[in-house]
């Protein structure tokens, strides 16, 4: 799980950041924080579908969730940075990433461990959900820790085989919603897993906002991202396609009476829609400055249309 996950807040070239003066700092510079919301969006999402479907809701095991999602997130964020700079996806001239190693901040080995203790406190943190919820809670714990190390780990590293936008897509929107779900009613449901799809839209978006600004760096670097093999102009077109997706993917869930008319309060983050797909009308690939804050934006529409969804869910529950 990650560049989903890179919905960095990169400055242009001429204006990195001050370097941290603590090694906490670097070290919380490096899990790049300002992503988390891509993992606990849906997470909530989740949760709220368990407030509106469940009698028997385990809400105690919802920190738990929440912490190991974290962790797991925070894991692929770093592993992910040291695969992009051993391979010269992230270098000192280029943007993305949390720049704690083109910085010179962290040695790539310390990066490296740094990561894998993530994933440790990850599955420390998933023991008392697997050992309440059985092995089903064991494997989707699995298929998290596997999806995230192998989005850049190799032998796989599937960001750079062009595969990153459906994996993304799979995994921050069906597997956290509808395994957070299943984890806190024990109940799988295909409803869930309908409403997952608009925020794995936009999730998959703040990926694509990442490969749109990185197309010339990533094709220096032999990276194949949809964006490099199709080019500009298709690169901006999914972009659009998934912005605009969530919201007629939300209208339909409403007609077909999967969603109530309460979840059209997700228009009201419209407004913010219209401004990141404006931004990228008339760009070229070589002003990759003037849409460096395009994955930041695209992660505060997520935010902003998971939050008014799930209170859309607490609506219908308690009002109809």
């Amino acid at each position: 799980m990650s560049e989903a996950q890179n919905a960095s807040q990169t400055p242009s070239k001429n204006e990195q950041p001050a370097k941290p003066v603590s090694k906490g700092a670097i070290y919380f510079q490096a899990v790049r924080a300002f992503s988390f919301p891509a993992s606990l969006i849906p997470c909530l999402l989740g949760a709220m579908l368990a407030l509106l479907y469940g009698t028997d809701v385990s809400w105690y095991l919802m920190p738990f969730i929440a912490i190991s999602l974290l962790f797991l997130h925070a894991g692929s964020n770093v592993i992910s940075d040291v695969d992009d700079y051993k391979h010269g996806v992230d270098a000192k001239d280029t943007l993305g990433g949390s720049r704690v190693l083109p910085d010179g901040l962290l040695s790539s080995k310390e990066m490296f461990r740094f990561g894998m203790i993530l994933f440790g406190l990850a599955v420390l943190f998933g023991l008392p959900i697997i050992l309440d919820r059985g092995m089903m809670v064991l494997w989707l714990g699995i298929i998290g820790i596997v999806g995230g190390f192998f989005y850049t780990g190799r032998p796989i590293g599937y960001k750079y085989i062009a595969l990153g936008d459906i994996f993304i897509f799979l995994l921050y929107g069906p597997a956290i919603v509808t395994g957070t779900l299943y984890t806190l009613t024990g109940v799988f449901s295909l409803s869930a897993a309908l409403i997952s799809i608009p925020l794995g839209l936009l999730v998959t978006g703040i990926l694509q906002a990442n490969n749109l600004r990185d197309i010339i760096n990533d094709r220096k670097a032999n990276i194949k991202t949809l964006a490099t093999v199709f080019g500009e102009g298709f690169a901006k077109g999914e972009y659009v396609f998934l912005i605009v997706g969530a919201y007629i993917t939300v209208i339909l869930l409403v007609v077909f009476n999967v969603l109530t008319i309460w979840s059209l309060l997700v228009f009201l983050s419209l407004p913010i829609a219209l401004k990141n797909m404006n931004m990228i009308k008339g760009v070229k690939i070589e002003d990759t400055g003037k849409i460096a804050m395009l994955d930041a934006m695209t992660a505060q529409l997520t935010l902003m249309f998971g939050v008014l969804l799930s209170i859309s869910l607490i609506i219908t529950k308690f009002v109809g």
